[in-house]
């Protein structure tokens, strides 16, 4: 049997993608400590800032806890994609992990999809949880038209896809896997505090405004506060509008710049390395 006669009956991308999903999700949830943190983490930072702030108005009719709750589903994109990433693969490089994938005919783009699939997943609970939470406690209300929900979805899909291709592209950066946390964790830090979650976005000074303008997560947590927020707090915002097209085309250009990132810079092995 020729060479070639094999290698056409090996599985696609796709295929290969989707066989990895499986070992990726069953990865990430026997590791029942880090499973653990990624669905409660954002219940907790909304269970303090709820009971802290809850009773307090960012404008007439519309609680802290509504305005945070949006915030906080944005986050959720950039802990489960991003910060989980960029983490998680120097831990996998250092361990052996990748240089082992590297000696099977699996491409990069099929480990990028099982990586995304268990981003999805893991963001699809984490926002149930959340959502209970917030309605159950502190009077969150849901969208309740069919275009916020659907905004919903493309902002989540956009800002997955984007924050999990750039946590793909990141994650050459740590040198160590131990080190990764210390490198990562201050950079979503930073782009939560200058993007509006913690603090509403206006108050914030015009530098910080700028600043998270060339961030994805600025254009998520205001697409998300579009889908949480009654249309009169549009008012709000810096333009007094939404922006959801400007949103969605920021959105959508991370996900083109992320996926050049991750393909050129992403590294089964250390540099330098065979």
């Amino acid at each position: 049997m020729s060479v070639s006669a094999a290698s056409s009956r090996l599985p696609g991308t796709v295929a290969i993608g989707r066989r990895r999903v499986s070992v990726e999700l069953k990865q990430f949830f026997r590791d029942r400590n880090s499973a653990v943190f990624n669905f409660a983490f954002p219940m907790v930072l909304l269970v303090i800032f709820g009971s802290v702030f809850g009773g307090q108005e960012v404008a007439p009719g519309i609680s802290f806890a509504q305005y945070f709750v949006a915030g906080m589903i944005a986050s959720g994109v950039l802990y489960t994609s991003f910060q989980n990433l960029a983490i998680a693969i120097p831990l996998e490089r250092e361990d052996g992990t990748l240089k082992r994938l590297q000696g099977t005919p699996m491409p990069k783009a099929s480990y990028f999809i099982g990586k995304a699939a268990t981003v999805f997943v893991t963001y699809g609970a984490q926002v149930v949880i959340l959502v209970a939470v917030g309605v159950a406690f502190y009077d969150i209300r849901l969208p309740s038209t069919a275009l916020q929900w659907f905004t919903f979805l493309w902002a989540s899909v956009l800002g997955l896809i984007a924050c999990t291709l750039c946590g793909l592209a990141f994650s050459v950066v740590p040198k160590t896997g131990r080190g990764a946390s210390a490198v990562v964790t201050p950079i979503v830090l930073v782009l939560q505090f200058t993007s509006g979650v913690f603090f509403v976005f206006t108050q914030l000074p015009q530098w910080m405004q700028v600043f998270s303008s060339l961030f994805p997560l600025k254009w998520l947590a205001q697409a998300m506060r579009s889908v949480f927020l009654p249309d009169s707090a549009a008012a709000g915002e810096v333009s007094g509008s939404w922006e959801l097209g400007l949103c969605a085309g920021m959105l959508a250009l991370w996900c083109v710049i992320g996926l050049v990132l991750a393909l050129v810079f992403f590294r089964w092995t250390k540099q330098g390395t065979t």
